[in-house]
């Protein structure tokens, strides 16, 4: 047996390095955001973060303000903008540690704005329009009741307007075209009347390398950082990105049993004939998506199987036949497939589902390894 942990997901940060340098190369002057909301899409935000400043990133994203303060916490200084808040929330802690707001209303600007005065410092807020996606963002009917407010409170020094941004949908290039000229649209508006922010976003991975018109003063890089695909015709590989996480198990019992031997809850999965059953410590209470039973797939000695019967809260079996398999034994579920490994995409489509998915869920009962 080796030293390896029972569950493990190594992170090799000089993939993140060699994607965000890929993305600085691609964009040029632009400004590169490194989106690590949601503990980095599972792969830990803080060294993600520190990975991606290195390469040449100049921003941090995040979700919510809590995420913006671990990040704070661990001494990291760069830009940090978050976007999500309860509707209550108050923005004291986000204003006192220099976090940029992204604010969707008057009302979070008037929040944004009595952080501020309790603080005797100006806060900084990033508009955020909706411009076809349906979700946050000023809806046009109040982009002029936004941007005036924003332009009093600006002039009043309460708060500093540092960006305006939103969101495409990646429906396709032309819904995103129309998205960009509505956004074009909302930038003129805010300008008409003062508001006239130093940095203006659009650009997720996806648009970043298929609509460089988007590009503009800053691009959002999430999935791409971590090696991954936006598209579902284009591979990792073909963009220039690495995968940055290799997800492992260790075999944990092994038996050898005859035909038509059941496997796991409800016996969904028989063996053929007489087979080796390997058992791995890894279930869906650690992220492994149930809906990858029976057909998602690992590696184990350089061997390629697939999961056999379902997947359950803590562990799952994988049908070996004949292979030469031993307690200890390592089992990739999904890594670099330059090195041979299953690639995340694969597990998503055996869950039905995204390699955004499959990544962020990942648990915390894996044990997160960096390597440079």
């Amino acid at each position: 047996m080796t030293n390896q942990p029972f569950r493990s997901a190594t992170i090799d940060l000089a993939a993140i390095r060699n994607n965000v340098g890929v993305v600085k190369k691609l964009v040029g002057e632009t400004e590169v955001m490194a989106v690590v909301k949601a503990n980095g899409y599972g792969h830990g935000a803080v060294e993600v973060a520190r990975a991606a400043l290195e390469a040449g990133a100049t921003w941090l994203g995040v979700a919510d303000v809590d995420e913006a303060l671990a990040l704070r916490s661990a001494g990291l200084q760069a830009p940090i903008l978050a976007w999500l808040h309860d509707p209550t929330a108050s923005f004291d802690a986000a204003v006192r540690n220099g976090i940029d707001v992204g604010v969707s209303s008057v009302a979070q600007l008037e929040a944004v704005a009595v952080a501020a005065d309790a603080l005797n410092r100006a806060g900084r807020v990033h508009i955020k329009v909706d411009t076809g996606l349906g979700r946050n963002g000023a809806e046009p009917s109040a982009w002029r009741a936004v941007f005036e407010r924003a332009a009093e409170l600006q002039g009043e020094g309460r708060l500093e307007v540092v960006g305006l941004f939103s969101h495409l949908s990646n429906a396709n290039d032309d819904e995103d075209r129309a998205q960009l000229q509505q956004f074009d649209e909302a930038v003129d508006l805010a300008a008409s009347v003062g508001v006239v922010p130093p940095i203006i976003h659009l650009a997720a991975t996806a648009a970043t390398f298929r609509l460089p018109e988007t590009r503009l003063s800053m691009v959002r890089l999430g999935i791409g950082m971590y090696g991954l695909s936006p598209f579902d015709d284009v591979t990792s590989a073909e963009l220039g990105l690495i995968p940055a996480m290799r997800l492992e198990g260790r075999v944990i019992a092994v038996k050898r049993v005859p035909a038509d031997s059941a496997v796991s809850y409800g016996y969904t999965y028989r063996t053929a004939g007489a087979s080796t059953l390997a058992l791995v410590g890894l279930g869906y209470a650690d992220g492994i998506p149930r809906l990858g039973s029976n057909r998602a797939p690992v590696l184990i000695n350089g061997q390629r199987y697939r999961v056999s019967g379902r997947i359950a809260m803590d562990q799952f079996v994988a049908d070996v036949h004949d292979g030469e398999v031993a307690v200890g034994d390592q089992v990739v579920l999904f890594g670099d497939p330059a090195a041979g490994h299953p690639a995340v995409e694969e597990w998503a489509e055996a869950a039905e589902t995204i390699n955004y998915e499959v990544v962020t869920r990942i648990g915390q009962r894996f044990k997160r390894r960096y390597t440079s």
